[in-house]
């Protein structure tokens, strides 16, 4: 581990209330509210936000376990920068068990954690509640991003909370629009840039250092603190559920964020003794093929992220050429014995499928993180015995474009009753062809030929199937 991602630092004399910020490049020491600020003075590294006392899982919600409330980011305030944020409110996302995935894919424990059921649809949430509670801290007006869709819909409906101006930059003709539509309603200014996600945020970058704005992409240290609460729920639920840890945590990749943030919570756990270092998920992030400048790094064994300046997916949550967390997640991914993949638009596609047919409706982006579940299965490189949570971090909803293509193509049918039933009957099995395939099917089991040697078996399913229908 870098020496300046450990957390053994003494309270600088800069901490206030004990918070500070650090730079993970240099180890240079910050106060946190005092100036705006977004990267290191000194160097222009990334900073990471710090703290005096580390909570444990006792110090959380009302005696540690996820049954004793309050639910959501705010639960979990003792591990973040103040009591209470700018919140609609956000966090408390389910983790569903999908038992024909988990079957299919062949792992121990299969769980989903679907950050879609949040607020406005996406995980940005989390780190909009803590982002905009500090602009109010330090005292500007203006809030600005650059967004694949998801980052501006979270911050124009936060700031519309919190009373503040909002700018959106999106790459035009690239946004989901459902995405636009949320951050237009919520009231934002959008302006449409000729270019992608990583010239917006460029432009967003030039105008925050010029005071013009106060940037909340995860280059915000501060975003990062709402986000790793993603991580504990997941811990604490499914300790509860399952009384271990999960080994592994898939989730996709864009700005590398969450990697970041999910690697800072199992830090600031393991530091503060709540679990053990056995206990870490390997972190294992998943990108387009399209767009995979992490999975490149990773592969290749380099230290930093080469940028991508053409990148093209259907997954537009993650189709981003230069992520900006890259120093604080490579780390994440190695030092947990995790990995990262790549895969097709084709294999994200079936993943939205697959999850839709549980019940689990996600953007492309999301189903990411099951489709490298897949392909590292596939490949031997996750093991039969691991319990697995994949991260979905956006709602179906938010690409409606992109789920209609997924899915299966409306019926024509006449306006009569006789038609329909017609119609869905048509190229269907009859009710006896469906009698005599459950026949054969029953005459295979050891509990059942007696019954069909006396007719009754047969004469059985047919009535049921009678009455059913």
């Amino acid at each position: 581990m870098s020496a300046h991602l450990a957390l053994d630092e003494p309270e600088p004399a800069v901490a206030d209330d004990g918070v500070w910020l650090t730079c993970i490049e240099c180890g240079e020491t910050f106060a946190p509210f005092d100036d705006v600020r977004y990267t290191c003075d000194d160097c222009d590294g990334l900073l990471e936000v710090r703290y005096a006392d580390l909570p444990t899982w006792d110090d959380f919600g009302a005696g540690g376990s996820p049954e004793s409330g309050p639910y959501g980011v705010w639960r979990y305030s003792a591990g973040l920068p103040f009591e209470e944020g700018v919140s609609l409110p956000e966090g408390g996302t389910p983790l569903h068990y999908v038992p024909s995935i988990e079957d299919e894919v062949g792992v121990n424990n299969l769980r989903i954690k679907h950050e879609g059921m949040n607020p406005t649809g996406s995980f940005k949430d989390r780190g909009m509640t803590v982002g905009v509670r500090v602009a109010k801290e330090v005292g500007v007006n203006r809030l600005a991003c650059a967004s694949t869709g998801n980052t501006s819909a979270a911050l124009a409906a936060y700031g519309a909370r919190g009373g503040m101006e909002t700018l959106v930059l999106l790459p035009a003709g690239k946004v989901a629009a459902g995405k636009v539509a949320q951050a237009s309603l919520h009231g934002a200014r959008i302006l449409e840039v000729d270019g992608n996600f990583d010239s917006c945020l460029d432009i967003v970058q030039d105008l925050a250092a010029r005071g013009e704005a106060y940037l909340l992409n995860s280059l915000n240290p501060f975003r990062l603190e709402g986000q790793k609460t993603i991580g504990l729920e997941i811990m604490e639920r499914f300790h509860a559920d399952e009384g271990t840890y999960p080994d592994r945590i898939v989730l996709p990749v864009g700005n590398a964020g969450n990697t970041a943030a999910l690697y800072k919570c199992f830090r600031e756990l393991r530091e503060a003794g709540a679990i053990d270092e056995s206990d870490v998920p390997k972190l294992t992030g998943v990108q387009a093929e399209g767009a995979a400048p992490m999975v490149e790094a990773v592969e290749e064994g380099n230290d930093e992220v080469r940028r991508w300046d053409d990148v093209e997916t259907r997954a537009t949550a993650i189709r981003i050429g230069n992520p900006v967390n890259a120093p604080k997640a490579l780390p994440g991914i190695r030092e947990t014995g995790g990995t990262a993949v790549a895969v097709s638009d084709e294999e994200i596609t079936e993943a939205q499928r697959d999850l839709a047919e549980e019940g689990v409706g996600v953007e492309p982006a999301s189903a990411a993180s099951l489709a490298g579940l897949r392909k590292l299965r596939d490949a031997g490189e996750i093991d039969d015995d691991e319990d697995v949570v994949c991260l979905t971090t956006g709602h179906l909803l938010k690409d409606p474009d992109a789920a209609y293509e997924a899915g299966g193509d409306p019926e024509p049918v006449p306006n009569d009753t006789e038609a329909v039933l017609e119609h869905i009957d048509d190229g269907s099995p009859s009710v006896f062809e469906t009698v005599r395939e459950q026949g054969s099917k029953a005459a295979d089991s050891p509990l059942i030929p007696a019954l069909v040697a006396g007719g009754l078996g047969l004469a059985y399913l047919y009535r049921k199937l009678r009455s059913e229908q």
